[in-house]
């Protein structure tokens, strides 16, 4: 018998109705930048996680260079921060689907068995329950990649350290998209939002893991990925960098949304 874990943001953060939810999904890439002329796709991506009318255009920016790896990649690693349920590490879940409006995603079973050997990670369908960090990625990811399978980690008080070793483990090869979810400064007036998300960035750019909480709400794995990223020799590209008060909100206190890709250097590439 499957274990299933039910939508628990949609008809919130996004639409509940599976039409109404790719239309608005299928805008925001539409309105996206296009990648660039022979634009290497990405490993592994940093992308918003509010609701879709505040951080869904920027989201679009890291997926509209996901699309290009429809048919190659075949299972997703998706780590977010613990907004709910607090974890000492990170958690996996016992369920082994997730459920959406447009349909549900097969939870990579060994993948995850893997994972709970190591000693920073926990068993707990709690921390997933009602985690919208992860679930609000669902729908971008299914409308540029199709089928695929999920790694779904939530991560709680886990050391930079603790997440790449995490990472390394699930990292895989062309097959695997790496996606980290997180919003960056929150509830600031909109010029210092402006400026501290514009140094947010440049950290991540610089694959410097030393963003606290403050810069990102998702900082533990964010820094996880830039200390990957860095041993991997990867390559970081921010392609989008808003907030709220761009994008639907007012500008006395916004939320500050990034999209960034992580690429093979040039040569590695090749």
């Amino acid at each position: 018998m499957f274990h299933t874990r039910p939508a628990a943001v949609a008809g919130a953060f996004y639409p509940d109705d599976r039409a109404t939810l790719l239309a608005q999904v299928e805008g925001c890439l539409h309105a996206a930048d296009e990648p660039r002329d022979g634009e290497r796709p990405p490993k592994a991506i940093i992308a918003p996680h509010a609701g879709y009318v505040y951080s869904g255009p920027v989201a679009a920016a890291a997926y509209s260079r996901v699309a290009a790896l429809r048919g190659r990649v075949s299972r997703v690693v998706l780590a977010g921060p613990a907004h709910r349920v607090w974890v000492r590490g990170a958690a996996v879940p016992r369920a082994d689907r997730f459920a959406t409006p447009l349909g549900d995603v097969k939870v990579d079973a060994e993948a995850v068995a893997r994972l709970r050997r190591l000693p920073c990670v926990e068993t707990s369908d709690e921390a997933h329950a009602r985690e919208h960090s992860l679930e609000v990625q669902l729908p971008f990811l299914m409308a540029t990649l199709g089928e695929f399978t999920l790694v779904p980690l939530v991560v709680g008080g886990a050391t930079p350290d603790e997440v790449a070793l995490l990472l390394r483990e699930v990292w895989g090869g062309e097959e695997t998209l790496v996606v980290v979810s997180s919003d960056l400064s929150h509830f600031l007036p909109y010029e210092a939002a402006r400026r501290r998300d514009r140094g947010t960035a440049e950290a991540i750019t610089a694959l410097s893991p030393r963003l606290e909480p403050e810069d990102a709400c998702g900082a533990a794995p964010v820094n996880g990925l830039l200390v990957v990223a860095r041993q991997r020799g990867l390559e970081a590209e921010l392609v989008d960098l808003r907030n709220s008060g761009d994008t639907a909100g007012g500008r006395n206190q916004v939320v500050g949304y990034g999209a960034f890709v992580f690429r093979e250097r040039e040569a590695d590439h090749a």
